[in-house]
């Protein structure tokens, strides 16, 4: 028998395990993933950014975690000898109607307690990145790179160390809540836990749906980022981190650039809808994943208020040109025959029945399990302190 069952080896999952087990070491956790490996998904498909903690509302469960596991990560880093750099960004507002979103961006991250924020002139901006344009921006130091895959692997082998056990390759297929007990059956076997602690990402609120009665009111809404990749001989138009000003109406940062910490430069991503929680590829449709997105009440309300945004990604989606022009409004120089096709992730975004996007981490708890229904980014620069939260309600009831 296992006091706590984590389902999902993905960073959240891994931090949540990690710490448990540092506080609680005599407890048995066992972390069930149904790949072959750690950080099959949206970990192993994300941009490798180390986020400051600027755009997220003061108070937020986003902002105290974001900022509480950035210095969390960095001193894990440190110890465990996981190579990272703290390079910087600049945001840039590309046009005057900008200025305003860039003034309450600066305002927001003063308020979250960022510390050396700058505001730049254009001149000041292309001593920074010489080839960007825009008419303000702003400077955040505390922005950095990171290979998330490597953080995920040394959660592993730092949780296995403290005698916890990963089994990989076991697809959760039910969730029986009993009085004092719950069983958890896999393709391959079956567990009775005390708590399951569900870390599901893509497929979170259907695994939530396992551990209770009543319908739950949100549905993940899979939306698919697209990169490019820039060719070798033009990488110098890009030297760190390049953001526009994000769209307030939107969860998602807009296309920008990112030097990655295993080299070269990404561009993207854009944000379509994805055919399947797994749907990397344009030609990847699960028919029945498709239905549940297609028929949920609140994406049918995002759609109707937003369709001219989501035409307008899916143009960019299948349109290189198209693409290439909206990263020109950042960087002018930039020509279509400089971007290589590059890779795709899955982002889980939680949707809830009136049809609001939710910003904000929710976790759901129920009397035999805690739900982590909504940890899009940044939740891999925030996967401690995550993983503390999650655990100090767990450790609650033991």
């Amino acid at each position: 028998m296992n006091d706590i069952v984590i389902i999902g080896g993905g960073i959240v999952g891994l931090a949540t395990a990690l710490q448990i087990k540092r506080q609680r070491p005599h407890l048995s956790v066992t972390v069930l993933e149904k790949e072959h490996r750690v950080a099959a998904h949206q970990t192993g498909h994300n941009s490798g950014v180390i986020h400051s903690g600027l755009y997220y509302k003061p108070g937020s469960l986003k902002a105290t975690n974001c900022i509480r596991g950035y210095w969390m990560l960095i001193e894990f880093c440190e110890q465990e000898n996981v190579p990272y750099e703290l390079c910087g960004k600049i945001v840039v507002a590309m046009k005057p109607e900008e200025v305003p979103l860039l003034n309450n961006l600066y305002e927001r991250g003063q308020q979250n307690g960022l510390e050396g924020l700058k505001r730049l002139t254009q001149p000041q901006m292309n001593e920074i990145e010489p080839h960007v344009r825009g008419v303000e921006g702003m400077w955040v130091p505390q922005t950095g790179i990171i290979d998330y895959v490597q953080v995920c692997e040394k959660y592993a082998e730092k949780f296995r160390e403290l005698g916890g056990e990963i089994r990989l390759g076991e697809k959760v297929t039910q969730i029986t809540p009993g009085n004092t007990l719950s069983l958890v059956v896999t393709d391959r076997s079956t567990y009775e836990t005390k708590l399951v602690i569900n870390c599901a990402g893509l497929h979170s609120d259907k695994m939530a749906q396992l551990t209770q009665r009543q319908e739950l009111d949100l549905r993940i809404i899979p939306f698919r980022g697209e990169y490019y990749k820039i060719r070798s001989e033009k990488q110098y138009l890009v030297r760190n981190l390049i953001y526009p000003v994000p769209d307030p109406n939107f969860p998602f940062l807009g296309v920008h650039f990112t030097r990655m910490m295993r080299g070269g430069i990404e561009a993207g991503p854009n944000a379509v809808l994805a055919f399947g929680r797994e749907g990397y590829r344009k030609s990847d449709v699960n028919l029945k994943e498709m239905y549940e997105t297609l028929s949920w009440p609140g994406f049918q309300k995002v759609a109707a208020k937003y369709w001219q945004t989501g035409l307008g990604e899916m143009y960019r989606s299948f349109s290189k040109s198209a693409f290439t022009k909206a990263l020109q409004e950042l960087i002018p120089a930039i020509q279509e025959d400089d971007l290589v096709e590059g890779g795709s992730g899955v982002r889980a975004q939680a949707c809830d029945r009136t049809g609001g996007l939710l910003d904000d981490f929710a976790i759901l708890e129920t009397e035999r399990a805690i739900n982590v229904c909504n940890a899009p980014s940044p939740a891999a620069t925030s996967s401690l302190s995550i993983g503390l939260t999650v655990s100090e309600k767990a450790l609650s009831r033991f």
